[in-house]
Formats: C-alpha cells, sequence, structure tokens
C-alpha cells in the first residue's frame, strides 16, 4: 500500500531506487543524450526502467526529468516532460511505491558568474510547475553541490506545497569529504533544514563505504530525515565503457552500516541497477 512521506520515514528504512541513466544507456540511449526527453519519445522504455526497481522491492522511485530544466537543456518541451515524467513512475509504481520527482543542478556556478539568482529561481520554477502538475509525493533536489544553488531550488519546489528533499555530493577536499563548494555535511545539514527542507543527505560522487561516516555526520547535525544513494564504487573506463566493480552483494553488506549511521532512505547512484535493490531488500527484511 501507498505510503506518505512521514509515514516513510516512520518506517525507516525506507528502499530507494537506483540508478536511471545507465539502464537506459542498456536500452539504446547515446552516451551524452538527454534522457529526460524519452518521456515524451520512448515513455514505454522509461516505464521498464521505473517498474524494474518497484519490482525489485523499491518503496520509492525517482522520475526521469533529472536536467528537465530550461538551463540544462535545450528542449522547449519542458512542462510536459516533466509531467509526464511524474505520470510514468506513478504508473510503473501502482501504489506500491512513492514518487519523487528528480530536479537536479543546473550545471552552471553562481559564484563564476554563470547564471544569476533570478535566472536560476525561473528555471527550476518552470521545471517545477511542469512536476506539480503530475502530483508527485514529494520533491527530491539531488545531487547539488552548492547550497546557494541548492537553497534557491528548495524555496522554489516549497512553492509545491510537497515535502522536499535536499541532498549533496561530496566527493571533494582533501578527504573527499566536502561538496565542490567547499560545504561539509554538518553545514549543509544545518543549512537545508533552517532552510525548511524536509530531508537532506547525500548521493552520487563516491562508494556506500566512504558515505558511511558523510551519513553520520549529517545525522548528528540535524533531526531531518536521512537520504543516502552512494555509487556502486568509482568507475573505471576500460575499452571505452564505465564500469563499476561494486557488485549488488558488496554494495548490500554494507546498507545495515549506513542505516546505522541513521540513514532513512537507502538506494543506489551510479553503477547500480536493479539487482542491487533487490539485494538490499533480502538484506533489510
Amino acid at each position: 500500500m501507498l505510503m506518505t512521506f512521514q509515514e516513510l520515514c516512520a518506517g525507516a528504512p525506507a528502499i530507494a531506487d537506483g540508478a536511471w541513466g545507465t539502464e537506459f544507456q542498456k536500452m539504446g540511449l547515446e552516451p551524452g543524450s538527454a534522457p529526460d526527453e524519452w518521456n515524451l519519445t520512448h515513455p514505454d522504455r522509461v516505464l521498464q526502467v521505473a517498474r524494474s526497481y518497484v519490482d525489485a522491492g523499491s518503496r520509492v522511485i525517482l522520475t526521469n526529468t533529472f536536467r528537465a530544466n530550461p538551463i540544462s537543456t535545450s528542449c522547449r518541451q519542458l512542462v510536459d516532460i516533466n509531467r509526464r515524467g511524474v505520470e510514468i513512475s506513478r504508473e510503473a509504481a501502482e501504489n506500491r511505491a512513492a514518487v519523487f520527482a528528480s530536479v537536479g543542478p543546473t550545471g552552471k556556478l553562481l559564484a563564476a558568474g554563470d547564471v544569476t539568482e533570478d535566472g536560476i529561481r525561473a528555471a527550476f520554477t518552470e521545471q517545477l510547475s511542469g512536476l506539480a502538475e503530475g502530483r508527485p509525493d514529494a520533491i527530491l533536489l539531488e545531487t547539488f553541490a552548492d547550497p546557494a544553488e541548492a537553497r534557491i531550488a528548495l524555496e522554489a519546489a516549497k512553492q509545491t506545497g510537497l515535502p522536499v528533499v535536499v541532498s549533496f555530493v561530496f566527493d571533494s577536499g582533501r578527504k573527499g569529504d566536502r561538496t565542490m563548494m567547499g560545504s561539509t555535511p554538518e553545514q549543509v545539514a544545518k543549512e537545508m533544514e533552517a532552510a525548511g527542507a524536509s530531508a537532506v543527505g547525500a548521493n552520487c560522487g563516491r562508494g556506500i563505504a566512504d558515505y558511511v561516516e558523510i551519513c553520520s555526520r549529517i545525522r548528528a547535525a540535524t533531526s531531518l530525515p536521512v537520504w543516502m544513494k552512494p555509487n556502486a564504487g568509482l568507475p573505471e573506463m576500460l575499452e571505452g565503457k564505465t564500469v563499476y566493480h561494486t557488485t549488488a552483494e558488496d554494495f548490500a553488506d554494507r546498507v545495515p552500516d549506513l542505516v546505522r549511521a541513521g540513514a532513512t532512505f537507502v538506494g543506489g547512484c551510479c553503477g547500480s541497477d536493479p539487482s542491487f535493490i533487490a539485494e538490499i531488500a533480502r538484506r533489510l527484511a
């Protein structure tokens, strides 16, 4: 039975989904192409990926809308792409999983003057209008590196009236425990809580073993639920292909550590697939 955001948090750990982009590449998506447009051109393939995660045991699945904002893409059908992204994931969920609408960063740096605050705000507002039309259960701001950009996105997302999760990448600094802009887990956790986020966490950038400590530090800095989706280790280029060496079993071995560190939501990012989610579900059963 479908659960609300609050019920998912109360019944933690809640299993999220895995990577989408690599699954699309297996289906023929060319590297560098925009997967978001598949919501209109290949909705059957998007549905297949979303449903594979539900079948594997995900209680939360995302939407194929990560880069569907006017700064990150030249596509002009963004409202339709975002609305359809939610509708496809909702169809796949079949009341067995909640749908969190995925919103990624713009890819531009405020500090470098590549874009203005007003420009970023307008871009996120346009994307979120389409997502809200699809009626997701929550908004996920994921893979952010700049707290300033995340704060603008959070302000826009809160206008939907939905719970908003904010997730950062920690892979920089001498210890690899800072965002690209130099922020620590403690800093972003406190800042996002003060800005009104419903949950905060980390995804991408590093493998699950490295993110156990990050999770623990976020948990100690905030009373909010914690969202964690590590990569399947660090990738390696072999014969022109990106290869991740962490297996589903290896990944799932560390999931109890992540839960003990305070994770409310647990899933996988780059390099993971439905087999990872199925293995996590078996370990947490």
